[in-house]
């Protein structure tokens, strides 16, 4: 064969892989667009966040990935843990775009000078993420490529406590001057040792948590009894509990073996309460919480469950697909 022809025949290979790539659907975790948005927030103490109290202005941000797809649509909010953006956040991000599903990661780190809270949660009040979630919420119903009657709240441990009482009626009262709600809430192994006053007022959407069994950084059986308190007051709230899940089960970047959280810490012996508003003390002492406290444990454990992630994606999936439009 000529040295001509050789290229001539070289060509059309490249020109055939080309036409093949170029017919090829781009893969579905691609994001159509993606914007990063700044928030406008507060950085507050919790008792700020209680009275509805100012604090100090501070600008976060949040990536919104938008799916494939036209016109408005879905979108799920993520509130990070006290490790900030893991790999989690990542993972539900891409499959949420597999499935035509947008995103908005919230980072509530970054801008306010944050790493993680794990080994020292008193760097940052644990409603903070809820107000960001708030102005989240505000920004996307006016975003054109999103359906504002399904904008859903979902997020992990520390972040997942603050979906859970970003639910609470009161909380929309202080800090969400809108009409605007969630389409749903959906915590992921979240703490629930605080009781808040009138914290079994919740606005009249679904609300769903998630965890494991042997969860012993945030005790799911904390948050089994504020679901029996909310649902005497007569607010359903659904749970899935996996029997073998550990925290943070649904990070893939973490072992499958169970390891430790080196001090990191968790109130999981503690049961603190709001006594007055604003006021949050620690209920066997009858003093005020401190992480000081001793009922504060550290090296809790934390583990990847792939059979028990994989059920809470389709589930989760299954749960925001069906929104009503």
């Amino acid at each position: 064969m000529s040295l001509l022809r050789q290229f001539l025949v070289l060509g059309l290979f490249v020109l055939a892989a080309c036409v093949a790539i170029a017919q090829s659907p781009a893969p579905a975790e691609l994001a159509f667009r993606t914007e990063i948005h700044p928030l406008a927030s507060q950085t507050l103490s919790d008792a700020q966040f209680l009275t509805g109290e100012a604090g100090q202005p501070v600008t976060v941000a949040g990536v919104l990935r938008i799916a494939q797809g036209t016109g408005r649509l879905p979108v799920v909010v993520l509130l990070h843990g006290s490790g900030g953006m893991a790999g989690n956040v990542d993972a539900w991000s891409n499959d949420f775009l597999r499935a035509g599903v947008s995103t908005f990661a919230i980072d509530g780190f970054t801008g306010r000078g944050i790493v993680q809270t794990n080994t020292d949660q008193t760097q940052l009040g644990r409603l903070n993420l809820v107000l960001d979630a708030y102005r989240a919420l505000i920004l996307l119903t006016k975003h054109p490529r999103v359906d504002p009657s399904r904008i859903v709240l979902m997020g992990f441990s520390r972040g997942g406590q603050a979906t859970l009482y970003a639910s609470l009626a009161r909380f929309h009262r202080l800090w969400n001057n809108t009409e605007a709600k969630f389409a749903a809430y959906i915590p992921f192994y979240p703490d629930c040792a605080t009781s808040y006053i009138d914290d079994t007022d919740l606005v009249d959407k679904p609300v769903h948590v998630f965890g494991g069994t042997p969860d012993d950084y945030n005790p799911i059986a904390l948050c089994k009894a504020f679901i029996q308190r909310a649902t005497a007051a007569g607010h359903a709230i659904a749970l899935t509990e996996y029997p073998d899940a550990q925290h943070a089960f649904d990070n893939p970047l973490l072992p499958q073996q169970a390891i430790v959280a080196k001090a990191a810490q968790s109130v999981r012996k503690c049961r603190i309460q709001e006594r007055a508003v604003g006021e949050l003390i620690n209920a066997e002492t009858k003093q005020s919480f401190s992480y000081k406290d001793p009922c504060v444990e550290l090296n809790p454990h934390v583990g990847f469950d792939p059979q028990a992630s994989a059920a809470a994606h389709v589930e989760v999936k299954a749960l925001v697909m069906a929104l009503p439009r």
